[in-house]
């Protein structure tokens, strides 16, 4: 995958047409101004964001000196949150203005409890989400990259992967043409 920040795509290309429908019934498009804070570094979210367009910061430390990375259009913002439940570690910050898909955490859960086929690709597309970054994460350590540098060598994705990528890819169209603000 050429774009490294379009992990989006992971969760969408598993996801079926039902499944969007249900995010665009329930997501609501949100959008942030240069500066403005999405998540603060220790504090709950209560919503799990798709970036359709613009850019982040994820900052730590307690004045949000240290950029870790920057999320672009394709991203998601809140995953690990959603998955693990403990507060960010990070606080996400709006570098100009940006439009987020914000799908609400309660009723993300709900669905997940009572559908079992969503649960079942929504899990698989954040496990490939999270393997994909943390193989991005291990190669940018390894050649002491910074998060500017990006990845300059072509990434290894999983060929079945790399088949939903187009799909997956129109799909994320089908939600920014879509998105309720």
């Amino acid at each position: 995958m050429t774009d490294r920040r379009k992990k989006a795509l992971f969760i969408l290309g598993e996801l079926n047409n039902d499944d969007l429908d249900w995010i665009i019934q329930k997501a609501k498009k949100e959008i942030l101004q240069p500066g403005a804070t999405l998540i603060y570094e220790g504090r709950q979210i209560d919503a799990l964001y798709i970036v359709l367009k613009g850019t982040l910061s994820v900052l730590i430390d307690p004045e949000g000196h240290k950029e870790l990375a920057r999320i672009s259009g394709g991203e998601l913002v809140g995953e690990i949150s959603f998955i693990d439940t403990r507060p960010p570690l990070a606080t996400v910050k709006a570098i100009e203005e940006t439009h987020v898909l914000a799908i609400p955490r309660r009723q993300l859960v709900t669905k997940i409890q009572h559908d079992t086929g969503f649960a079942s690709r929504f899990y698989y597309g954040i496990s490939l989400c999270l393997s994909d970054r943390m193989r991005g994460t291990v190669r940018r350590l390894e050649y002491g990259r910074s998060i500017d540098e990006g990845d300059t060598e072509e990434e290894d994705v999983n060929p079945s992967v790399l088949d939903n990528l187009a799909l997956a890819q129109a799909k994320f169209n089908w939600l920014m043409q879509n998105a309720r603000g």
